[in-house]
């Protein structure tokens, strides 16, 4: 279990539920405080360096909020689906959920993460960051299938139009990396990151 100095508060940028469990099943109290921003990606921007901006523009947005505080940790992230090269983001309804679902069918892809852990030191803010990148391997989806999960409900928030914790497990073949990072938030490294953050704040 990670202790935070009596002085500093560990604040998560963001609003996504299965980030909140994952951290709280590590043993971590925390305050949300979800950063908005824009997430449009810019012109050629690749998904890896989509990923890490986004999450260090969550990071300062959330340590500009009129909420914060220098004692405030953050820590910001966000996923994509990478596909060929083309970024699935959340689906807009349940054609481009099929769309992208159809995209997977068969074939492997990538989920990226970018993770920034962002703390006041030295009358700075400081701000790390990491990628974290997990490969999964689609079967081969039918149209009864894809129809079939659309009528769960769960593509309509995820990234890439499935969550791989819930129904959608079923079509996974293989997962080469963090299976937490497919969720939303690769743990173990986001643990790392936090640590080396905390042990900086006594150098």
């Amino acid at each position: 279990m990670i202790e935070l100095p009596a002085d500093r508060s560990l604040v998560l940028a963001s609003g996504s539920p299965r980030r909140r469990e994952l951290l709280t099943g590590a043993g971590l109290a925390f305050a949300v405080r979800a950063a908005d921003i824009d997430e449009t990606p810019l012109s050629d921007e690749a998904p890896t360096a989509y990923v890490r901006r986004l999450s260090i523009e969550k990071a300062a947005a959330s340590a500009g909020s009129p909420l914060a505080s220098t004692g405030d940790v953050i820590i910001a992230a966000d996923t994509t689906v990478e596909a060929n090269g083309l970024i699935l983001e959340k689906p807009l309804d349940d054609d481009d959920a099929y769309g992208m679902l159809r995209r997977l069918s068969g074939r492997s892809h990538q989920v990226h993460t970018g993770v920034t852990v962002s703390v006041a030191r030295d009358g700075a803010r400081r701000s790390s960051t990491i990628l974290v990148t997990t490969e999964v391997s689609f079967v081969p989806l039918t149209d009864e299938m894809i129809d079939w999960y659309l009528t769960t409900g769960e593509a309509d928030d995820k990234a890439g139009a499935y969550g791989i914790q819930g129904a959608a497990a079923a079509f996974v073949e293989r997962v080469d990396g963090s299976v937490t990072n497919v969720i939303g938030l690769p743990l173990a490294e986001t643990l790392s990151l936090l640590r080396d953050a905390l042990a900086a704040l006594d150098v």
